[in-house]
């Protein structure tokens, strides 16, 4: 079974930068899509960004283009989402998320991580 575990969340003061990590096991990670989401009190959980099985590819929320950097590491089964100038509007859980290559929707989700980004 797939166990994705992020960690690397915090409390950060806006325009500060935090980086999380998503260690995967269980299956063979290079088959996989990764991804990163958030959700916010009250509101539906949404795409941040994401990175295809090989790295090669990458797309990003509008929102965070230009602030956040995903990147994969196969050999060690991890995905990181560089955060840089937080915004108070970054306040989420931020969950990691993986779909199988031949897919369109991602299958597996991790526990959340929390940002919170200070005024």
């Amino acid at each position: 079974q797939m166990q994705l575990v992020e960690s690397g969340g915090g409390l950060v003061q806006a325009g500060g930068s935090l980086r999380l990590s998503c260690v995967v096991s269980g299956r063979t990670f290079s088959n996989y899509d990764m991804g990163w989401f958030r959700q916010a009190p009250g509101k539906e959980r949404e795409f941040v960004a994401g990175s295809t099985w090989s790295g090669d590819n990458t797309d990003y929320a509008d929102s965070v283009k230009g602030r956040f950097t995903i990147s994969r590491d196969n050999a060690k089964s991890t995905v990181d989402l560089q955060m840089n100038s937080l915004k108070p509007e970054d306040t989420a859980v931020y969950y990691c998320a993986a779909r199988h290559r031949v897919l369109t929707e991602y299958t597996n989700w991790g526990q959340g991580t929390q940002v919170t980004v200070s005024s």
